[in-house]
């Protein structure tokens, strides 16, 4: 995944200096989706004459790169400029600027591989990109035999290339009517794979076009008039707003980066292609199986959009009294999870009973009823929540649930029925292995949805129903609070499946007055934060961490290990259990460190007899347990304990994940790593 970025001032002037800082901020937003390398591009000279006058070439734009985070680009930047004769205080009225955050897929993080991406060594056509261009080999071999050179090892470089290739046979004869929209819609005619690209070019000065397949984009505008209103809509090539009002423009794989500068946005959707020319913005709808044998270089339909209003706030996406984000939105969760139940659990009066409310799947809930069965689809901790919320929709459904990580599910084309409910779980909504597993099951016919925590993504648009887990925005890149809140909205699922039948209604409202108090709860935990970091100080040297879980806290085994494994740069390996004796247990010593979650519920005294078996072989125990508990599963005070308050047992993974989310922050600070910046990962996985 990466991180794409644009920002293109009309009619107000800016100096280079400001247009630099913007693209550096909007970056430095994007950066959890990306950190390896970076680049922009700007215009070397004020090229404030009309774009539509494109006979003449404007001078070559100036294209920065650098391998590295984006203050090494930064840096390098400003190195560069120290070391020529450009002018940071010169002032353009009209400038479009482009810039990129990178997570290498094809080839090394490097200069030459960094974004833009360029046509050649006059940068006529510049391309910053977000996704996979599944063809690009077929049309590198293409290209090569038209004369063409590439420089890296990227699947970006066709884009630009192709779009020289376009222009020039379009402009062969002399004729200069092409326009940027015709060139990039023959572009991508010949594109495969999921992708979301800007493009600028020397030929159209000024402008800037954007489009997608799969990936994400959002389009901001901010009007400097006073009359412009949040309805503004787009019309055929326009705003309704006055053609000359000055305002500034920005394109972003994610809001996140728009929220300071504006809160007027538009989700770009499949197959649009946005321009924007003359302070207006035009969007053209490409259909791709249409396209693909119509006429060369024609027009499609045009389509008008509304623009809506971004329901963030500046302060969200800002650390305030942490260091880290990871840290900030671990200790959010009492409040995430106020906000994923507000308005969706009620309590009613004496003789009312306590019900759940989710109104995007009211319509659905007797097909989902009605269901062969439940299929849980996800990758990551998105599929730990839905495996730990696995038991209590089936104890109150009686539906059979089965869990499919999305990529498996695709790799054997398992089966999925007309009868079944595809149930798709993701924090961004843009996770590339779950759209297409969500591909997939529309294509079978099942009832899809979508779980996820981002209004207007991908799955949120394409699932028949859904819920928002609300839990804000999250930009460290090993996820937290959304995981909680993901469990939390699956367990709301199972109470509004489950229905309100007399035989679980005292289970039912066991549940929900728990949830009410959860957060609370959560924040009881929260206080253990100290005692995480003093674990984290007997482990820092450690190599291996192994941690045991069954029942309800299988899932938890697995999320603490893979957190643990994501930031602190430890193996670790959450295991279920029961299969402790099939093999795991020969890998048990008096060094290597054995975390056992046996917190009280029916499985509670099966783990007792874990601990005894792993105590019996000198094992080096880290045992969480229920308060009040220590006693009873560590006879003899050996090994630690880690006391957490009980709960409801359906709802006790939440809790029970707190102490270990701690544990992985702690100990990748102790051990000097970056812990919103994993090595070799980002947020959400947008490739294949």
């Amino acid at each position: 995944m990466c991180g794409i970025f644009a920002y293109l001032n009309f009619n107000v002037k800016k100096e280079r200096r400001y247009i630099l800082q913007v693209l550096f901020n909007g970056l430095r937003r994007l950066e959890y989706r990306g950190y390896d390398s970076a680049g922009i591009a700007i215009d070397s000279d004020n090229n404030s004459s009309s774009s539509s006058e494109n006979s003449v070439v404007c001078p070559p734009p100036l294209v920065f790169r650098r391998e590295g985070n984006i203050e090494s680009l930064v840096k390098s930047v400003y190195h560069e400029v120290a070391e020529t004769d450009l002018n940071l205080e010169e002032s353009f009225s009209i400038h479009a600027g482009i810039a990129h955050t990178r997570w290498a897929t094809h080839g090394e993080p490097s200069p030459r591989n960094s974004h833009p991406q360029s046509s050649d060594d006059g940068n006529e056509f510049l391309v910053v990109h977000n996704g996979v261009i599944t063809n690009y080999e077929v049309l590198k071999e293409t290209l090569v035999r038209h004369g063409f050179t590439f420089e890296s090892e990227t699947d970006t470089e066709v884009i630009p290339k192709l779009a020289k290739f376009v222009f020039d046979k379009a402009t062969e004869g002399g004729d200069r009517t092409v326009t940027f929209s015709q060139v990039v819609l023959e572009v991508m005619r010949h594109l495969e794979g999921a992708y979301a690209l800007i493009f600028k070019s020397r030929h159209y000065p000024n402008e800037l076009i954007a489009c997608k397949r799969g990936s994400p984009l959002v389009l901001g505008v901010k009007e400097l008039t006073e009359d412009a209103s949040n309805g503004s809509a787009f019309h055929d090539d326009k705003f309704v707003s006055k053609n000359g009002n000055p305002k500034e423009l920005f394109l972003s794989s994610d809001a996140n980066a728009l929220v300071e500068h504006t809160k007027k946005v538009l989700v770009i959707e499949d197959g649009e292609v946005v321009h924007l020319k003359d302070g207006g913005v035009s969007i053209l709808k490409f259909d791709n199986d249409k396209e693909k044998h119509g006429n060369s270089l024609a027009r499609p339909a045009s389509v008008q959009r509304a623009l809506s209003v971004l329901m963030m706030e500046v302060e969200q996406i800002n650390k305030g009294k942490y260091e880290h984000y990871m840290q900030k939105e671990i200790h959010e969760q009492p409040e995430s999870l106020k906000t994923t139940m507000r308005g969706r659990l009620i309590r009613g009066g004496s003789s009312k009973a306590k019900t759940v409310l989710l109104g995007g799947l009211k319509d659905h809930l007797k097909t989902i009823r009605r269901s062969r069965r439940i299929v849980f689809i996800g990758c990551g901790t998105s599929y730990n929540a839905a495996l730990a919320a696995r038991p209590i929709l089936e104890e109150l459904s009686g539906i059979p649930v089965t869990m499919e990580i999305a990529s498996d599910l695709l790799d054997r084309q398992g089966p999925i029925y007309r009868e079944d409910t595809a149930v798709f779980v993701s924090q961004s909504g843009e996770t590339a292995d779950t759209l297409l597993a969500l591909e997939y099951a529309l294509e079978n016919g099942a009832l899809c949805v979508g779980i996820t925590n981002t209004v207007g993504s991908a799955i949120a648009r394409h699932t028949h129903c859904g819920v928002h887990i609300n839990a804000g925005c999250e930009i460290g890149v090993a996820s937290t609070k959304a995981y909680t809140s993901q469990i939390v909205v699956m367990a709301m699922l199972a109470l509004a499946i489950g229905g309100d039948t007399l035989s679980n209604q005292a289970r039912r409202e066991a549940i929900i007055d728990g949830l009410f108090d959860l957060p609370n709860t959560v924040r009881e935990a929260l206080k253990l934060d100290q005692e995480m970091k003093d674990l984290a100080k007997l482990l820092i040297a450690e190599q291996s961490l192994l941690v045991f879980g069954r029942g309800y806290n299988y899932a938890t085994a697995l999320e603490g290990a893979l957190k643990v494994k994501e930031v602190a740069l430890m193996h670790s390996e959450g295991i279920l259990a029961g299969e402790m004796k099939h093999g795991p247990l020969a890998l048990v010593d008096e060094n290597l460190p054995i975390v056992v979650i046996a917190t009280r519920d029916a499985c509670f005294s099966k783990q007792q007899s874990v601990i005894q078996q792993l105590h019996a072989r000198k094992g080096r125990l880290i045992v969480m347990c229920s308060k009040g508990d220590a006693a009873a599963v560590c006879a003899g005070g050996s090994g630690r304990v880690i006391e957490v308050p009980q709960v409801e047992d359906c709802l006790q993974p939440v809790i029970n994940i707190i102490p270990l989310q701690l544990l992985a922050y702690h100990l990748t600070v102790l051990r000097g790593f970056n812990v919103d910046q994993p090595r070799n990962l980002a947020k959400s996985v947008t490739t294949q």
